[in-house]
């Protein structure tokens, strides 16, 4: 692969030991330079490389010159860099290429780099300066490699989950997350996340935990919200909100997981602390007249109450009322003693 760039000719060359001063200014710049570079005359004979470059052959600068390409490189390479060689003179400008070369350890490598014209008493030769970017390309593989593991365990998991910025916005988002709230994955991505929530009073709590992540107060946290899709309907969802990197001194991503999620539901009134109560007492099992002595109420307001809670939440029984406040995320799913889904959770830090 090549491409033809400016003519720049290099009047002034760096030289082994014992050649003329005019090589010093390309020397100078690239002596000591990591990126590998050499000069060779029309029949492949090094004038001058840089430590780089005979590090790749181990051995020294003073090594290379005089000494042909077929001294140090295998035929089949040696002839591809002739090719190489005679297409810049033939050319007579700048000529960028990607190759590959075996490294010192034998492994495959591959450099990209520009061979050029120079002028050296009155013949041209040829001057290359390569990069070795095995490493950066390896290291591009093996990141596209695990991106694509990452989204197949997201996609696959079926665990609703999405990457957001600091300031909350979507930037990745599972597929199991975009059905949640009726969208595709596309038109999820970009999304602010409060327009995902649904208004209710622990959304300053939610605002609160989601400023320590982001102030690396704290990693992780196992949280609440309610969530609405673009249908208008809520469910109340288990949060896992973990912070991505951790160079800076402020989090730049957070990705939050779903774990658990209520059945979706048109919003209704949101209850009192003394209903959710009642429907804690309830869940353990207590009787209504256990209920009005734990809580100090009369068995009339207790009776109010649960009549109430029946006709809000579309329960005939209190079997069926039970279980709509689980369905519906009321309740904890994993709690014993039956306690608030929007009970504060403490927080976790890694």
């Amino acid at each position: 692969m090549d491409d033809s760039s400016p003519r720049t000719p290099i009047e002034h060359l760096a030289a082994p030991a014992g050649a003329p001063s005019r090589y010093a200014a390309f020397a100078g710049l690239v002596d000591l330079s990591p990126a590998a570079a050499f000069i060779r005359d029309s029949e492949g004979r090094y004038l001058w490389a840089n430590h780089a470059y005979a590090h790749l052959y181990h051995t020294v600068p003073e090594e290379l010159a005089g000494k042909r390409i077929e001294d140090f490189d295998a035929p089949a390479e040696a002839d591809c860099f002739r090719a190489l060689d005679q297409q810049v003179l033939a050319l007579g400008r700048p000529v960028r290429h990607t190759l590959g070369y075996r490294r010192p350890d034998g492994s495959a490598g591959q450099a990209v780099g520009h061979r050029f014209p120079v002028r050296e008493n009155a013949r041209t030769c040829v001057a290359g300066i390569y990069v070795d970017i095995t490493d950066h390309l390896r290291a591009m593989v093996q990141r596209q490699e695990a991106e694509e593991h990452l989204q197949a365990l997201r996609d696959h998991s079926g665990l609703p989950c999405a990457l957001l910025s600091a300031n909350g916005r979507v930037i990745e988002a599972s597929a199991a997350a975009a059905e949640l709230f009726q969208l595709s994955p596309p038109d999820l991505v970009g999304r602010r996340v409060h327009t995902l929530l649904a208004p209710e009073p622990g959304l300053d709590r939610l605002h609160g935990k989601w400023n320590c992540l982001i102030a690396r107060r704290t990693r992780r946290v196992e949280t609440s919200a309610l969530l609405v899709d673009t249908q208008g309907l809520q469910r109340r969802a288990q949060l896992h909100l973990t912070t991505v990197g951790h160079s800076a001194a402020r989090a730049r991503h957070v990705w939050a997981v779903v774990t658990h999620q209520s059945l979706a539901h048109e919003a209704h009134p949101p209850l009192t602390a003394a209903q959710v109560r009642i429907l804690s007492l309830l869940a353990e099992g207590s009787s209504n007249g256990d209920i009005a002595t734990s809580l100090k109420l009369s068995r009339q307001t207790v009776d109010y109450h649960l009549s109430r809670l029946r006709e809000l939440l579309g329960a005939a029984t209190r079997p069926a009322l039970v279980a709509r406040a689980y369905v519906l995320g009321i309740l904890a799913p994993r709690a014993w003693p039956p306690r608030s889904a929007t009970a504060a959770h403490p927080l976790s830090t890694a």
